[in-house]
């Protein structure tokens, strides 16, 4: 008998009632706060909004209404939003509901599947690390698909585990089955637990070698045929006859299989560029910037509100305390990990839009000061990436302890062939939680942090194995005590240095609670019977300072809604918080709209803009087509001078929002030589309200009239 099938340290009804509370933990986060979930990512609500609009683009995922690109992700979880959207209607909450719901009914799923191999209490605190894992309540909350993918990934690692049990190739087919279904909600990143998945059943299976090889032969025929169902039907049907696949370098889906969504993700597309074919100089803080102390990098609150949400070298303006207005960009201090604005002094400083920055308005491929794109997110690859900001804050408040009980799980019992329940356990979660580590640690390329989600799961079942492997070996080892002590001391120890990490105001007062916890607990293991109640608390002091970022990302007034990231703002000041209006993220120019609308009832397009960045919020504020020049971030080949000249010539199109690029050189000369520039609208001053990445954009009549 396995160390871990000894005598339960709770009983069932005990452990289902605590479950229930658990599971009403998760739901009260979940569905808290719901006002900042605000059009959540507009790319994709707008998607949405696009999708419920006819049959064919819902089927290619067009990113708006006139069906001239799709989005740059596979169908199936915008598939599942457009459906609660025809419901409910097109909202941020709408789009968000099925990761939400899908983040909830995770929990009871990874404590069935913990408690299988593991015991009641090694499942209940799996799904409660869960619950208080920061990035999964910021990306559940969220229109991006991620926490629907883990859903879909738990619901496989269900049927691979009764493949492993039983033998039967049906549920291992139908573990593939579904595997198949999550690399069609986001591609590649669905196979990460794959390999776990595989050794399992290879190793767990008690089965013939050669049988569980023809097996595992025919799963992966089924994976594959399933992955690239939807990819084979539209590369197949006719260019003319569906969008521009976007992101895409040749219009077809399995290229962005295996560039945008592949290659890009693990390699830097800059990295072997030399200077003078680089990005832009990216604008730094001049030594006498007086917004901005360049050594230390204070600056007043409201130069970090205005970056809030936005782009490193996005146009930014704020009033500090003296009332004289600063405008400038947003730049990242020397010793932060926020975006602040600042003067910029280099005359010719006008990147144009998405070159410079991470963020939802940056080209996806463009780096930053570091040269990593998208650093300010995830930093830089390395063995520490997820111990160290700006990365350690989304979920590895526990990752210590995972990691240790991967080994006291390998030592707890002698390896045998097959698996036995608790080698079953470590390698499936051991597997699934080491290949994410080390491929998101390595990635050089298109990383954003909350894909981080992915590893939530894993770790939350090793702690909770852990845990419960530790509580039965001090039971007849004393000394086992010591290591538990150590593993959780050290795991404290961490928490605490990540949350000065990111200057969390009453740091100390926040510590305190858990330090007291944890010296609480020491002290009652000295007494023989108290010893369930000291490694109850000592699990309640690991728990607090992940449950409070949990709390602060959750009640985040203003989220950074297209990629959703745990709070990196203090219990304390927020800043900004007055000074911004709530989820106006990617605000329409309100005067602008209502000059289009009134102009364009005779047109089947409001307007070409540049990018999704600049056309999405009008989307979402008529309901009608806005065409993506440029697709996503604005380098798609959407269309040519020559389409757009045909397009205002049949009376498809007459406004365009646009600023001279220097990747769409022929477009800019029509627009310049064809159109003529609506005065108000030409390039807009800085009191008007205009959303990211429109300051530099003009609009344009290209109409005949």
């Amino acid at each position: 008998m396995s160390i871990l099938e000894r005598k339960p340290f709770l009983n069932i009804s005990i452990a289902h009632l605590l479950l229930a509370g658990i599971v009403l933990l998760s739901v009260f986060l979940h569905f808290s706060n719901l006002d900042a979930i605000g059009d959540a990512n507009t790319y994709y609500t707008a998607a949405v909004e696009s999708m419920t609009q006819s049959f064919s683009n819902f089927f290619f995922v067009a990113a708006e209404p006139g069906g001239a690109v799709s989005v740059d992700k596979p169908p199936l979880g915008l598939w599942v939003e457009a459906v609660f959207a025809l419901v409910l209607g097109v909202s941020g909450f709408s789009t968000s509901l099925p990761n939400m719901l899908a983040g909830v009914f995770s929990v009871p799923l990874l404590y069935a599947l913990v408690s299988r191999y593991s015991g009641k209490l090694a499942g209940l605190l799996a799904a409660l690390v869960l619950v208080i894992t920061p990035v999964a309540l910021a990306t559940d909350r969220n229109n991006t698909m991620d926490g629907l993918l883990v859903f879909v990934l738990l619901v496989a690692a269900w049927t691979f585990v009764h493949a492993t049990e039983s033998g039967k190739l049906a549920w291992l087919l139908l573990g593939a089955f579904i595997v198949g279904l999550g690399f069609n909600i986001k591609m590649l990143q669905a196979f990460l637990p794959l390999p776990a998945f595989y050794a399992l059943y290879f190793l767990g299976a008690n089965t013939g070698w050669g049988r569980k090889i023809i097996h595992l032969g025919l799963a992966t025929l089924v994976v594959v045929l399933v992955s690239l169902s939807w990819a084979i039907a539209v590369d197949l049907t006719p260019a003319e006859l569906r969008p521009y696949v976007g992101s895409s370098e040749d219009n077809t889906v399995m290229e962005l299989i295996v560039g945008h969504n592949g290659l890009s993700r693990l390699f830097n597309p800059r990295a072997a560029n030399t200077p003078s074919d680089s990005a832009p100089a990216v604008p730094q803080a001049p030594a006498d910037n007086p917004a901005l102390n360049p050594q230390t990098g204070s600056a007043p609150p409201a130069a970090f509100a205005a970056c809030r949400d936005q782009s490193f070298g996005d146009s930014c303006t704020f009033t500090p305390r003296n009332g004289n207005a600063v405008s400038g960009r947003c730049i990242q201090p020397p010793q932060g990990d926020q975006l602040a604005c600042a003067p910029v002094n280099g005359s010719g400083l006008n990147p144009p839009p998405g070159a410079l920055g991470d963020g939802p308005n940056a080209s996806p491929d463009a780096p930053n000061a570091s040269g990593v794109p998208f650093s300010q997110e995830t930093g830089s690859p390395g063995a520490l990436r997820f111990f160290s900001a700006p990365l350690s804050k989304q979920m590895s408040w526990l990752l210590p302890l995972a990691l240790i009980s991967m080994l006291a799980v390998l030592f707890a019992a002698q390896v045998r062939l097959p698996l036995e329940a608790a080698h079953k356990a470590l390698l499936l979660w051991g597997g699934w939680l080491v290949t994410c580590l080390v491929f998101f640690s390595m990635v050089e390329g298109i990383f954003h942090a909350y894909y981080t989600i992915m590893l939530a799961p894993a770790q939350g079942a090793l702690v909770g194995i852990g845990a419960a492997q530790f509580w039965n070996w001090q039971k007849e080892h004393p000394a086992a005590r010591l290591l538990w002590i150590f593993a959780a001391g050290l795991t404290l120890a961490f928490q605490v240095y990540t949350a000065a990490q990111y200057g969390l105001d009453n740091l100390l007062l926040l510590a305190a609670p858990a330090l007291a916890l944890m010296m609480a607990g020491i002290g009652l293991g000295l007494f023989r019977s108290l010893h369930k109640a000291a490694f109850i608390t000592q699990v309640m002091a690991l728990l607090i300072l992940p449950a409070v970022w949990t709390g602060l990302t959750v009640f985040d007034e203003m989220p950074n809604a297209a990629l959703p990231t745990a709070s990196q703002f203090s219990p304390g000041d927020r800043p900004g918080a007055a000074e911004r209006p709530l989820n106006e993220l990617n605000p329409v120019n309100e005067e602008m709209f209502t000059y289009l609308q009134a102009n364009t009832q005779n047109v089947e397009y409001l307007l070409a803009t540049p990018n999704a960045h600049s056309g999405a919020p009008f989307i979402l504020a008529s309901g009608r087509p806005v065409l993506y020049i440029g697709g996503f971030g604005g380098g798609d080949p959407v269309i040519d001078a020559a389409g757009l000249a045909e397009m205002v010539a049949d009376g498809e199109l007459r406004y365009v929002l646009w600023s001279g690029q220097n990747d769409k050189r022929e477009i800019s000369q029509w627009v310049e030589g064809s159109c003529r520039p609506v005065m108000q609208f030409n390039r807009p001053n800085q009191n008007q309200p205009t959303g990211p990445k429109q300051e530099n954009n003009s609009l344009y009549d290209c109409g005949q009239g």
